[in-house]
């Protein structure tokens, strides 16, 4: 099932769409670009062509001097989650996620300079309607989506002819479809201060009900290309690579905490039901919903490459992922709108605990020239689940860990190249606080087209 779609408000215009990426490291993607993808998704210190944008942009020196590339791709993440309880099991029907990307990089003496589009990372579900995981609540659509993308300027200088630094200013933007069930049992504990909290002036609509059965956080629209809230922001990146002998290079990145605005809707609902003296009972309102504090974290990287002969190259990465301080809870404010007599002006504001953990990931890849056309790469990533198990969503199931890949380049013409590779993600399985199983694998795969002009 193709799933909707994010991007820059550029790429919207260019693309007409670009689709969110779907969680591998956390939100994050395993690697960006075919060459880095099927080298374990190292990137920091050899030439990973214009998804240097991504990756470490001080990389885009390794172009030659008055070379200029344009290049199209492709990325595919094709998730398998799955949840069990009480004796049943789920599958989520958001399996197939279709992300393209679009870039231009030439060189003009010591500068390498361009321009790139790509889908950063997210996640997201769909249980659909009638799910038995959620049964007793409203039976309605239980599904989430959360995607982020950049639209990048990068520019790299040479120092030196061993030394090279960059930097990319980065336009990003975010977008999250989220249909969500809370039980009762669980609203009334964060109201008490467990796993979150609830309040402001819409309390006060529960107070006729004398028992909660649930809340439903309603905001998701049928477009293809693009979630229901939306926010904008930035984010830089500065990197450097060194080149140490006629063989080994170093290189690092550091990619700063995003600023970005709530994501805002206008088209939400809330729904509380429950019992009251006069029976059986839903409210529903309709009004903006902000998602507030909702950040892509800071990502420090180290590497190195190693040309051990004319034919082999060794690559090696360690990243640090910052998600503690941007992931340590999820906020929202509803404000009910003019059309809802008695509560036009009042709001709600729910804050769940996460909690997320650092992340560290280790990465090592390989290429094998088999001929002057043929580039053959494989690799490897090896990280931990930064989601503490108590407070595991089933709709954010962000929990995998490793990665092996394998992919090629070739060279069709003087001009022209493609790359290709495979990631085959482990299945990860967890338990959260609820006692819920939680069950994710993944099988993606990435192509790019690359011309010189």
């Amino acid at each position: 099932m193709i799933r909707k779609t994010t991007c820059s408000a550029v790429a919207l215009l260019v693309l007409l769409g670009a689709t969110p990426a779907f969680a591998t490291n956390g939100m994050n993607l395993e690697g960006y670009g075919s060459k880095s993808l099927a080298m374990g998704g190292t990137g920091s210190a050899y030439d990973t062509g214009n998804s240097a944008a991504m990756n470490n942009p001080a990389t885009l020196g390794f172009m030659k001097e008055g070379e200029a590339e344009i290049g199209f791709g492709i990325r595919a993440l094709h998730p398998d989650v799955d949840v069990t309880f009480g004796g049943n099991k789920e599958d989520s029907v958001a399996n197939a996620f279709y992300m393209p990307s679009l870039s231009y990089m030439r060189r003009d003496g010591r500068i390498s300079w361009g321009a790139a589009m790509f889908a950063q990372g997210g996640m997201g579900t769909d249980f659909g309607k009638n799910s038995l995981i959620f049964s007793g609540m409203s039976g309605e659509d239980i599904r989430s989506e959360v995607g982020v993308a950049r639209l990048m300027f990068p520019v790299a200088y040479h120092l030196t002819n061993d030394t090279t630094v960059g930097a990319s200013f980065d336009v990003v933007m975010a977008s999250m479809d989220l249909q969500m069930d809370m039980d009762g049992t669980h609203l009334g504990g964060m109201m008490a201060g467990n796993g979150g909290s609830v309040s402001g002036s819409l309390l006060g609509a529960l107070s006729s009900f004398t028992n909660v059965h649930y809340a439903r956080f309603d905001f998701s629209n049928n477009s293809p290309w693009i979630g229901e809230a939306i926010g904008f922001g930035t984010g830089l990146k500065f990197g450097i690579t060194q080149k140490v002998s006629k063989s080994l290079t170093i290189g690092a990145s550091y990619h700063s905490q995003t600023k970005l605005n709530d994501l805002e809707t206008s088209n939400a609902t809330i729904s509380f039901a429950g019992d009251t003296l006069g029976g059986p009972y839903t409210q529903k309102l309709t009004g903006k919903i902000k998602v507030r504090d909702f950040e892509w974290p800071a990502t420090a990287a180290l590497g190195f490459a190693y040309q051990a002969s004319d034919k082999l190259m060794i690559a090696s990465d360690v990243k640090f992922i910052d998600w503690s301080s941007v992931m340590d809870k999820f906020s929202m404010t509803f404000i009910a709108d003019d059309s809802n007599p008695g509560f036009a002006g009042q709001n709600l504001d729910v804050t769940m605990k996460q909690n997320w953990k650092d992340q560290t990931v280790w990465s090592v890849g390989m290429q094998y020239m088999a001929t002057k056309k043929l580039a053959l790469r494989a690799g490897a990533s090896f990280s931990t689940n930064p989601i503490p198990d108590q407070y595991l969503n089933p709709l954010f199931p962000a929990i995998t860990k490793n990665h092996y890949t394998c992919g090629f380049g070739y060279r069709l013409t003087d001009k022209s190249s493609v790359a290709a590779a495979l990631s085959l993600v482990p299945k990860v399985t967890t338990t959260n606080g609820d006692g819920v199983d939680n069950a994710h694998s993944q099988v993606n795969w990435s192509m790019n087209y690359t011309h010189s002009l």
